[in-house]
């Protein structure tokens, strides 16, 4: 009986879609070649995907205050950065629930065009801030009711069910083993895929994977937020996780708000060159824009989360962030340098990944008093210890960890009145930050000394996922300047 009603709610849909859909919505495949499943899924493995709402209108309020010359704006600089994809969240409560309203499926046809025009494909995500997974016969109708005319449409490459679906429920699993061949039955082309959370990362996909054993989808998408320098290692696990299935990185991001833009960049930078290493071609930033006061819905739990505001790619004044270059270069050119990680000090302070480390016993400054080359270098001064543990600055490299690989860092250093210890260190920790273990460089002599090059040669130690490099100086009364920093 439970099959019969299904079958029964997928043909209302269909016909409900047929008798409300005008023909100008319907683009079909008058203008491209009508799109098969393998060429959708091709389009997703390489896709250059931004995930998008407009600064002031986060979320539902993008669809309750929708604005086409915003959008365009947004997709044009979005298009310019080099993004060939958007990502756009569509919700139940807002579109009308079972029956989406005209007036919000013409607001989703304009949103389609109007990424066409900027020659950007789109990928849908339904079913967001809902959990109705008891009503399925709906949930087909509702579902249908908005793809049926982008089943042959080129512009759609995807449809995600349910944003960051909970692997544990069970309703909500049995829910979308029934969702997922209703709609097949209708777009056999159409790419089909589910997220979780990124807490639950790859053992939640490894769950989902196994319980949709029945009803597997078409391929993975991995939500990361975890730590960028690790970035290799947890992509490859979350690979094994949904193995052989494709898998992509649909969200990854890092909030300035209490970080700076070039740590944001130094981020997105490890993640690219991550995802490149572990045979991942489509990563997508989380998000292209910052949030203004007001802008996600004051009813929202999102919205009482001030880092949620300060995820973008851009400020919300529309000028870019440091990171808008790094993920550029990388979608255009592949290219994420370490020159990324500000190694000579001559990058603004909010454009530096660098890191203070232990600095209640010495913070580094950074200053145009000795430079080695070009105009400033770090300065250390009067510092103590904690411990064994010495005051630093501290970044990782943009290249992934690898146990087994070989590494070398240098930097130049000099001393006035030095004291105590100024050295490099490689600090080298496992896929879980659990510190394994560090080699350290030559010491800068104490005393005053003359620009002195201090390096370290090591091999990334077994189980090694990540390595920081610090610069420190410790139980120092005097002064120690470095620049020209090099890791490889």
């Amino acid at each position: 009986m439970r099959n019969f009603r299904l079958r029964a709610a997928v043909s209302a849909a269909v016909l409900l879609v047929s008798t409300m859909i005008p023909a100008s919505l319907a683009h079909a495949a008058t203008t491209a070649a009508v799109p098969t499943l393998a060429s959708r899924m091709a389009a997703v493995q390489t896709a250059k995907m931004i995930n998008y709402y407009p600064s002031n209108a986060g979320w539902t309020n993008m669809w309750t205050n929708f604005d086409p010359v915003r959008i365009d704006t947004d997709l044009a600089r979005a298009a310019t950065l080099g993004a060939n994809a958007v990502r756009v969240i569509v919700f139940p409560q807002t579109f009308g629930y079972p029956t989406p309203s005209a007036a919000y499926t013409a607001k989703l046809s304009q949103f389609i065009g109007i990424a066409e025009a900027r020659g950007l494909s789109v990928k849908l995500t339904l079913f967001d801030w809902w959990n109705g997974y008891t009503d399925v016969d709906n949930s087909v109708i509702w579902a249908l009711s908005l793809l049926s005319p982008y089943v042959d449409d080129p512009r759609v490459i995807a449809v995600e069910l349910k944003n960051e679906i909970p692997p544990g429920d069970a309703t909500a699993i049995a829910w979308a083993r029934q969702l997922i061949p209703a709609i097949r039955a209708t777009a056999p082309a159409m790419p089909l895929t589910l997220t979780v959370d990124g807490t639950s990362g790859a053992t939640g996909m490894a769950g989902l994977k196994s319980q949709l054993a029945t009803t597997p989808l078409d391929y993975y998408d991995f939500h990361f937020y975890g730590a960028s320098e690790r970035s290799l290692a947890e992509i490859r696990r979350a690979q094994t996780a949904v193995a052989p299935d494709v898998m992509v990185i649909g969200e990854t991001g890092l909030s300035t708000l209490s970080v700076t833009e070039g740590e944001q960049a130094a981020y997105f930078a490890r993640v690219f060159r991550g995802a490149q290493e572990a045979g991942v071609g489509s990563v997508a930033p989380w998000t292209l824009n910052d949030f203004a006061t007001g802008a996600i819905p004051a009813n929202s739990q999102v919205s009482t989360q001030p880092a949620q505001y300060r995820y973008g790619l851009y400020r919300t004044d529309g000028t870019a962030k440091f990171g808008a270059s790094v993920v550029g270069a990388a979608w255009t050119t592949g290219a994420t340098p370490n020159s990324i990680l500000n190694l000579g000090f001559e990058a603004a302070a909010a454009n530096s990944p660098w890191r203070q480390y232990l600095p209640q016993a010495g913070a580094a400054v950074i200053t145009t008093d000795m430079p080695r080359t070009g105009t400033q270098s770090a300065r250390f001064s009067g510092t103590t210890r904690s411990g064994s543990n010495l005051p630093s600055l501290l970044t990782s490299p943009i290249t992934p960890v690898q146990a087994g690989s070989p590494w070398h860092a240098e930097a130049y250093a000099r001393g006035t009145a030095a004291t105590g210890i100024t050295e490099l260190a490689l600090s080298w920790f496992d896929i879980n930050g659990t510190w394994i273990s560090q080699n350290t460089s030559n010491r800068l002599p104490t005393g005053t000394t003359g620009w002195t090059k201090l390096f370290v040669d090591a091999v990334a130690p077994a189980g090694a996922a990540s390595v920081q490099l610090h610069l420190k100086s410790g139980d120092n009364t005097g002064t120690v300047w470095y620049d020209d920093v090099a890791i490889s």
